[in-house]
């Protein structure tokens, strides 16, 4: 799709929200063209600021048509469930049971559910960058059907996480398990895509343990739940909890997320808070004023606590014999364990001599550990005055240079 064929097909005059400038504009198209018609130069940027911190209430799969190609980071889509509740659901007291019947969540068929999925699937697919990524949430009811269309689309699917509820709803009826679990769905563009995973984030995040891709988190409830005159305004409010953690982990303080069904805004809340940039739908009026509201009210995190850990893998890498050639450390240093126990000479090579064994700085410290590997680079340490200090500091110290 062409920009000038991009820019005419901006016809019907949604209402956009621009919630951090506390006003309403709508696209006009026909302002749009006079000025292309006039000779004014709209670039992809000015067309992207009408996709940018904005929300929108309108019909996703007629919006999403009008969007650029290629112009977001990352998806997050909690679509419809098409859950086929075909009875009230009641509480032991006779209480109805809410967030299983509301209109938005029903289709005709498997049939009209498969062609709704497909098409916004595809049209995210179009939008997302070469690099991007997609994250889809749903139950038992859907979740299996949203892969088939993924993979049928040439996503390329990186994880299913399980959101393990804490505190579930019960299964009233006693006929079945209790549906304590939601599935994610993580993918990226296509296998070739360099996706965003911010792994040392995520780790140091779980107190130095790798993430899992099972998370327990509770269901949004108390001060975060969104009430109106005492009644829940969304059935399915997700917590800000579970888009804190998929933001963290998959984008960049400064990428654009798109979110094609809204609902109260927890992925734009939750986007700005973090320093990235949004632009959601949401079809229900009701649903997107509460929306607007709240990020009105969201305040975002000092620019300087927002920067990530580097990933190693993205930092260059630095062989030990580089520290031998720019000079850091010389042939014939001993290099020690830190509590003395074990010392090696460094070869003019690189590799280390310690008694009869040789080798890289690993290779020596796992035979001396009797280990199948160790990091050398913090096993060993050289001294400094009365101090012994890692060579990972010499590493640290060559890597800006490079």
């Amino acid at each position: 799709m062409g920009l000038r064929t991009t820019i005419e097909k901006v016809i019907d005059p949604y209402t956009i929200s621009c919630p951090d400038r506390n006003h309403q504009h709508t696209i006009d198209s026909i302002s749009l063209k006079k000025k292309i018609d006039h000779g004014f130069n709209f670039g992809l940027n000015s067309i992207m600021s009408k996709f940018t911190n904005k929300i929108v209430n309108g019909n996703s799969l007629e919006i999403l048509k009008k969007i650029p190609d290629k112009s977001f980071d990352l998806v997050f889509a909690d679509p419809p469930y098409n859950m086929q509740i075909g009875e009230k659901l009641k509480r032991p007291d006779d209480s109805k049971v809410n967030g299983v019947n509301d209109k938005w969540d029903q289709f005709l068929s498997f049939k009209d559910y498969d062609g709704f999925c497909k098409t916004w699937l595809k049209e995210c697919k179009r939008i997302l960058k070469d690099n991007g990524s997609i994250w889809v949430i749903g139950t038992y009811h859907n979740i299996f059907r949203l892969g088939y269309h993924l993979q049928n689309l040439n996503y390329w699917l990186l994880n299913d996480v399980i959101w393990r509820k804490n505190n579930p709803m019960p299964n009233f009826k006693g006929t079945r398990f209790t549906n304590a679990h939601e599935t994610l769905i993580w993918a990226s563009k296509s296998k070739k895509s360099k996706y965003t995973f911010n792994y040392q984030s995520l780790k140091c995040f779980n107190d130095d343990l790798q993430m899992r891709s099972d998370w327990t988190l509770p269901i949004c409830n108390g001060k975060e739940r969104l009430k109106k005159n005492g009644k829940k305004v969304h059935s399915t409010q997700k917590p800000e909890a579970l888009l804190h953690r998929i933001i963290l982990a998959t984008t960049n303080k400064g990428d654009l997320i798109f979110d094609p069904f809204l609902g109260t805004g927890t992925t734009a809340v939750v986007a700005k808070k973090l320093g990235r940039q949004y632009f959601g739908i949401e079809k229900d009026k009701k649903y997107f004023l509460a929306a607007n509201q709240r990020i009105n009210k969201t305040n975002i995190i000092e620019d300087d606590c927002l920067d990530t850990l580097q990933n190693n893998k993205s930092k260059p890498r630095i062989p030990f014999g580089s520290l031998i050639e720019m000079g850091l450390i010389k042939p014939g240093t001993l290099l020690f364990d830190h509590k003395r126990k074990y010392n090696a000479k460094i070869m003019a090579d690189g590799s280390l001599k310690c008694q009869q064994t040789e080798g890289s700085i690993h290779k020596v410290a796992a035979k001396i550990l009797g280990a199948e590997s160790c990091n050398g680079w913090t096993f060993w340490h050289y001294q400094s005055g009365n101090s012994l200090i890692p060579i990972d500091e010499l590493r640290q110290r060559l890597r800006p240079s490079i």
